[in-house]
């Protein structure tokens, strides 16, 4: 998603109304999103950079200091083996933090989807982030949110949208407003995409520089059952 960094179209929300939200700054200071699966586990996304210096710091809504947030550093990364940063396959990786968080009424875990069944073109959905409101301007100071809608996997793949370039597969969820003006960007990758408040999805990728463009809705991996069977496996195994 690089081009540009922002929730276009969103509001800004109720602060800490989103106690799950993590954001991720690395020492070059870029921005990343996640969401708190565990204590002390985030989902994040693949291509979102994180080196051993970056901090992840939870119960923010501004990007700034704030006595509600806590700040915590990765002790180990695990980046889906399979990721293809070509046809954005696999864009998904776990972060095991160095302590537990400490779950307040700021701080608080997303619970992983119990059941896996697709998610339907139509069904409303909202994602968050610290991405920029408005083209090539800096990262927002606050959490902003927007409601986007599913689209069907076939209009997304047409010659009108990306063309098979890449391929949105079955493991990629096509999300935004066919009028366009309603999207995540770069700032927000590895947000989570809650539809029906459960977590289904992690902001991916979209139309280089043209976020919020109707030719190139937001993509999202797809939570699917190979995904959080490998989740699961990750988190019991990490020593």
């Amino acid at each position: 998603m690089s081009g540009c960094e922002r929730i276009i179209g969103g509001e800004t929300v109720v602060p800490h109304s989103r106690p799950y939200m993590v954001l991720l700054r690395s020492s070059s200071k870029s921005i990343c999103a996640g969401a708190l699966i565990e204590k002390d586990w985030v989902l994040t996304a693949a291509h979102c950079n994180l080196g051993k210096k970056s901090e992840v710091i939870l119960g923010a809504h501004s990007i700034k200091k704030e006595p509600e947030q806590q700040i915590l550093s990765v002790k180990k990364a695990f980046p889906y083996p399979c990721y293809d940063k070509y046809t954005h396959e696999g864009d998904l990786q776990l972060l095991q933090l160095n302590k537990k968080a400490t779950i307040n009424k700021n701080v608080a875990v997303l619970h992983l989807p119990k059941k896996v069944n697709d998610v339907k073109p139509g069904t409303r959905c909202q994602v968050a982030g610290w991405g920029s409101p408005r083209n090539k301007s800096p990262p927002s100071d606050t959490l902003r949110e927007v409601n986007i809608t599913v689209i069907d996997r076939k209009i997304c793949n047409d010659e009108k949208h990306y063309n098979l370039k890449p391929v949105i597969g079955l493991n990629m969820i096509c999300a935004g407003s066919l009028q366009g003006g309603k999207d995540s960007c770069n700032g927000d990758s590895g947000s989570p995409l809650l539809c029906d408040r459960i977590l289904r999805g992690i902001t991916a990728f979209g139309l280089k520089g043209k976020c919020g463009d109707p030719r190139g809705p937001g993509v999202y991996t797809f939570l699917s059952k190979t995904y959080l069977k490998w989740i699961t496996k990750t988190m019991k195994g990490a020593v």
